[in-house]
């Protein structure tokens, strides 16, 4: 027997969550490593790791904010947050545990045959990432919230059309916010960085995340063209109607 609408309205709503929880993650723990754009592309400035993934996770708060609502983008985005800690208080408790003596031992050298301190390394790594998970999630609830409104405002605005003008303009602005907020909480705050650093690396993060909004546009119109056929073109107008009147959260 096919599912009914309402079935696939919760496994739409369960995939995108899945999609969105999952890069949010990935990103808080990556985000500890800053890579040189020079290096890699042969352009200026600095980026943070997790900045790479985290378009999948803007774009996916839009296609939620879309079809389910500012609440629920909220929803999951609180969810987010309440998994985020928990992975984290996981990751210290880890950071707490005596080394196994021959762990130490095997792992003393690496491949050149220099010394190295794994269990150093490990420390370091992961607990750089609890400044990290605080700057983050300070920064990820406020971009959220900021994101879901603006996207909603622009839909009252547009009368539901220019899908690119609601997306793009929600990501842009609320990224803006939330590209200075984590790094200033996280490295300023917490870490050992000085102010023009932070201003520097959230410059070219912001830009990158400009560029990556305006490319991904395509992406969230193939997003909007398979949803609806899944779903079926008149329970998407009802159910995007829904999503247009939640304004409430």
């Amino acid at each position: 027997m096919a599912p009914s609408f309402t079935q696939k309205k919760q496994q739409l709503y369960l995939v995108l969550s899945g999609i969105f929880i999952v890069n949010a993650l990935l990103a808080e723990i990556i985000g500890v490593k800053i890579f040189s754009v020079d290096a890699l592309l042969g352009l200026p400035g600095n980026l943070t790791a997790g900045v790479i993934i985290w378009p999948v996770v803007f774009i996916t708060t839009d296609i939620i904010n879309e079809y389910f609502g500012r609440q629920g983008v909220l929803r999951v985005s609180f969810l987010t947050v309440g998994l985020i800690l928990y992975a984290f208080l996981v990751i210290l408790a880890t950071t707490k545990l005596p080394p196994a003596q021959f762990w130490l031992d095997v792992n003393s050298k690496d491949a050149q045959g220099r010394p190295f301190n794994i269990e150093f390394a490990y420390q370091s790594i992961f607990r750089q990432g609890l400044g990290i998970i605080i700057g983050s999630i300070t920064a990820f609830i406020i971009g959220q919230v900021l994101d879901a409104s603006v996207f909603q405002w622009f839909r009252r605005v547009a009368g539901g059309r220019y899908v690119w003008l609601r997306a793009t303009g929600s990501t842009l602005i609320s990224q803006l916010v939330d590209s200075f907020v984590v790094l200033f909480v996280a490295f300023y705050v917490f870490g050992n960085w000085t102010f023009e650093q932070v201003l520097s690396v959230a410059n070219t993060n912001y830009w990158y995340k400009f560029a990556a909004a305006i490319l991904l546009t395509p992406v969230l119109y193939l997003a909007h063209f398979l949803i609806d056929r899944y779903l079926g073109k008149e329970e998407t107008v009802e159910l995007q109607q829904e999503a247009a009147a939640d304004v409430s959260v």
